[in-house]
This record gives C-alpha cells, sequence and structure tokens, in this order.
C-alpha cells in the first residue's frame, strides 16, 4: 500500500510539472528566438573596424567572390567568429541547464563549479609543456581539465560533515577555482606565456577560425543530441532521486551520461572562447521562469537563447570602446554577479 502510495505521489509530481509548463511559450521562444539569433548574427558580421552592408553579407555567404576584400573579411575572419559565438552560447547554457536539473542547485553552472578554470589550468599546462600542440589536442586536454575540476570541486564539498548543499558546493568552487587561477598565473609567469593565456582568460572569440569549429562541432553537436535525449530524464532527476527512482529511472546511469555531456560541453567552449562565466547560470534560469521546470523544452530553448546571448555580448564588445574590444566574458559578468548574488540571497532554492 505504501508503495502504490508513493507511486502515485511521484506520478503526480511529474503531472505538476507538466501542468505548469508553457510549451506555447517555448515555441515562440525557439522560433522567434532563432529569428532574433539569425538577425543578431548578420549584425554582428557587418559590424566591425571596417563596417559591411548586410546586402553585401548576404552576397558574401550566397554568393563569395574571393577577388572582393568585403567577402574575404566575411568569410575568413567574421563568420567563424561569430559562429564560434553562438556555439559557445549554446553549449555553455546547455552544460549549465543539465548541472541545474542533475544536481538540483540553482547555482550550478560550470563557471561556478570550477570547470572553466580545470580547463583553463591544462591549457596552462600545455602551452607551458606541450608548445605548438593541435587544437584537437588542446579540445581534448580541456576536457580532461574540466573533469579534474569538478572532480576536486565535489570531493572539497563532500568534506563537509553535513554534505553538499548549494551554497557549499558554490564556495567548494570558487576555492577551487582560485587555486586552479593562482597555479594558472604562476605557470604563465614562470614559463613567460602570459600572453598566450592572456586571450583565455579574458574570454573572447576573436581568434576563432574554421578550422576550430570543424573540430569542435562534431562534438558539441552530439553532445547537445544526448542533452535533448536525456532531457526527459533530467525532468524526473530534478524532482530528486528517490521520485526519479519510483518512476523508473537509472539515475547513477543519467548522472554519468549528463556529466560526460557537461565536460565535452564546457570543455569545448572553453577551448574557443576561454573562461567565461555566468551563461550556464543566467540563461536556463530565464528559460524554466519562462516555461516552466520540463527540461525538454528548457534545453532546447537554452541553445537558443545562450548563443543569442553570446552574439549579442561579443556585438556589444566590439561597440563600447571601437576599435578596441571589451572581453565578454566581463560584460557577461556585469549580469551575472547581480544575478548570482540575487540567488545566494534566496539560499540557493529553486526558482
Amino acid at each position: 500500500m505504501t508503495t502504490l502510495t508513493e507511486g502515485s505521489a511521484d506520478i503526480e509530481k511529474l503531472e505538476e510539472i507538466k501542468k505548469h509548463s508553457h510549451p506555447l511559450i517555448a515555441i515562440f521562444i525557439l522560433f522567434g528566438g532563432m529569428a532574433a539569433l539569425i538577425i543578431a548574427i548578420a549584425l554582428s558580421i557587418s559590424f566591425g573596424a571596417a563596417d559591411i552592408k548586410l546586402v553585401t553579407v548576404w552576397t558574401a555567404v550566397f554568393n563569395f567572390n574571393p577577388e572582393i576584400t568585403a567577402h574575404q573579411i566575411i568569410r575568413d575572419i567574421r563568420m567563424p567568429r561569430v559562429l564560434g559565438a553562438a556555439i559557445v552560447g549554446s553549449s555553455f547554457a546547455v552544460a549549465g541547464a543539465l548541472m541545474q536539473g542533475m544536481t538540483r542547485n540553482p547555482l550550478a553552472d560550470s563557471g561556478l563549479l570550477g570547470l572553466n578554470a580545470g580547463a583553463s589550468f591544462m591549457l596552462a599546462l600545455c602551452f607551458a609543456f606541450l608548445p605548438g600542440l593541435p587544437y584537437m589536442y588542446l579540445i581534448m586536454y580541456s576536457f580532461l581539465g574540466a573533469g579534474l575540476g569538478v572532480l576536486i570541486v565535489y570531493g572539497v564539498g563532500s568534506l563537509s560533515r553535513g554534505g553538499l548543499t548549494p551554497m557549499r558546493l558554490v564556495l567548494a568552487g570558487a576555492a577551487v577555482s582560485a587555486l586552479l587561477g593562482a597555479l594558472s598565473e604562476g605557470i604563465a609567469l614562470h614559463f613567460k606565456i602570459g600572453q598566450d593565456l592572456a586571450f583565455w582568460y579574458a574570454g573572447g572569440v576573436s581568434g576563432t577560425k574554421w578550422i576550430n569549429l570543424q573540430i569542435m562541432s562534431p562534438w558539441i553537436i552530439v553532445a547537445m543530441i544526448g542533452a535533448v535525449m536525456l532531457s526527459r530524464s533530467i525532468t524526473l532527476l530534478s524532482l530528486g532521486e528517490e521520485v526519479a527512482i519510483g518512476l523508473g529511472q537509472r539515475i547513477k546511469t543519467i548522472k554519468v551520461l549528463g556529466m560526460i555531456i557537461v565536460l565535452v560541453l564546457a570543455g569545448a567552449a572553453v577551448s574557443v572562447v576561454g573562461a567565461v562565466g555566468f551563461v550556464g547560470l543566467i540563461v536556463p534560469h530565464l528559460t524554466r521562469s519562462l516555461i516552466g521546470h520540463d527540461y525538454r523544452w528548457i534545453i532546447p530553448c537554452s541553445i537558443v537563447l545562450g548563443g543569442l546571448l553570446v552574439v549579442l555580448a561579443d556585438l556589444a564588445a566590439r561597440m563600447i570602446n571601437p576599435p578596441y574590444e571589451t572581453p565578454i566574458g566581463a560584460l557577461i559578468a556585469l549580469i551575472g554577479v547581480p544575478f548570482f548574488l540575487y540567488l545566494a540571497r534566496k539560499g540557493g532554492k529553486e526558482l
């Protein structure tokens, strides 16, 4: 009788999520966000040290002429940069959504839980001891560094008697990120590779090339598909482990697969744009507040909104003080820090 009662309660929780989800709003976000993303990409490609008309951008994309200088600028410099920004934003956003769903921690984000710092630390080691390493290997080492960072954070956070709580996890993440950042700085000073690492510390997509996108895109596409396939299980897991088990979910398998996807997304993104934080914190919260707690909608919407956020941040970075660029990590932090403090003030409770 108790088992039947618990099963009914679990089903009621699932039905409650379905009742409070807003699929029509999610569909509007998907289509409206895609349209806004395309417009933002076009504007970002046209704006730069040499402003280019949107008509020229259209012609360069669909009727490329290598003899026209503007077409070369668009195809070789601006398109990989802007597309890289969109891909990176989507990756950080989906990684944050998965982490928040799996851990039931609204403060979870790849930047706050040591993944970005771990990836940057591993990149510092690569620049110091393996100079000239091909980009493919840099991505692989970024994955390893991201995994190292999150393992240390969870290990430190678990040492507390009370176990892991959202705030303890964030505090452990801040401490580990500071440690790995200091070690990276020390390596940079000792081996005189500060200029090579400055790009990753500041966060930016200005150095993105087509080869970078060709190598990272297959990894990210597979990870995105995996995230969408796991979305229903993540929804159940976000209700609590007991509820997920009661509804037939293998939570250990889900968590392992989810963490692999997070490491792929965060590791690939950091290898391109650097240690940009708060994207995975802001976007999933914004999406949840609009469409509810069904991750079958949260993850696709996070893909669109995450890409839109970073593309707009990159555009703003070039408009604030031209011809110089402001690091996009600093711009996103201007939004992310107050948002984080707001969530922390609420005690890390779910919205």
